[in-house]
This record gives structure tokens, C-alpha cells and sequence, in this order.
């Protein structure tokens, strides 16, 4: 096991199979030691996590869907390396959509449950730039959409 799911486990958490694509493009480019992964919806075993923050969900319930997020973004990182996940040197870039009402206006909370959980799981390597955004709805009625950018040995 890598020392990234060694982390990962003592954290309670299991990498799924990557999710694969919904449409017409790929779920991650590399290029160079730059891993682009396509936007990750909010979604756990139980299926798509749907629905508006400040509307069906709280900001904790929120960040939980932000947290599956960036699961998958790391199940997207492992694939994406060949299944050698301790490739990944640092997580560079996050972009969180939060599918919110129109006075909502909490998003960095929100994406804080992706940002804190990468911290957790990668240390100082899962520390990153970031952007939080509203979005008036995301695709299937999802929660939370998170793209990310890693760099890799």
C-alpha cells in the first residue's frame, strides 16, 4: 500500500475506482508533471449527493460533499499516475463550484471540507491555491463540483 492510502486509511478512507466521465472528455490530462483533473461531482456510495447549500444542506453538510470531491479527485490522481499515487509532489490548484441559493454566500466554508481533508491526508503537500465559487446550479442538481491541478514526480 502507498503512503499516501496508508494516510488514507488511518483517516478511514478507501479510494474508490476513478469515476468515469459523464460526456465528452477525459476525466484527466497529463502533461509534463502536471496532472489537470476534470471537475468532480459531489457524490459518495449512497450515489450523487443533489441539492442547493442554504437550501436542502447546512455548510457542514456541504463541506462533507466537498470532502467526496476531493476523494475522487484523488482516485482520478491515482489513475492518472499509473496507480503509483505517491507520484503526486503537491496539490497546486483547487476550483470548488457550490451549487448555492442567491443569498448564500459561505462557498470557502464549503470547499474548506475538500482543502481540509487534502491537508490531512498529504500534510504541507495538500496545501494549495484555491478558488470558491457560487454556481446557480451544476450539472444532474449536484452540490459541489471540484476541479483540481497536481504536479507529480
Amino acid at each position: 500500500m502507498s503512503k499516501i492510502e496508508t494516510r488514507l486509511a488511518e483517516l478511514g478512507v478507501t479510494l474508490p475506482n476513478a469515476p468515469a466521465p459523464a460526456a465528452n472528455y477525459v476525466p484527466f490530462v497529463v502533461s509534463g508533471n502536471t496532472v489537470y483533473i476534470s471537475g468532480q461531482i459531489s457524490q459518495n456510495a449512497g450515489g450523487m449527493i443533489k441539492g442547493r447549500i442554504g437550501a436542502d444542506f447546512s455548510i457542514e453538510q456541504g463541506a462533507e460533499a466537498a470532502k467526496c470531491c476531493a476523494i475522487s479527485l484523488l482516485a482520478q490522481l491515482k489513475a492518472a499516475t499509473g496507480g503509483d499515487i505517491d507520484r503526486m509532489v503537491r496539490l497546486v490548484k483547487l476550483v470548488g463550484f457550490v451549487n448555492s441559493t442567491p443569498d448564500f454566500t459561505d462557498q470557502p466554508k464549503v470547499i474548506n471540507g475538500a482543502s481540509d481533508f487534502f491537508v490531512a491526508a498529504l500534510g504541507d503537500a495538500g496545501r494549495h491555491a484555491r478558488s470558491a465559487v457560487s454556481a446557480a446550479s451544476l450539472p444532474f442538481g449536484v452540490a459541489v463540483e471540484i476541479e483540481a491541478i497536481f504536479e507529480i514526480a
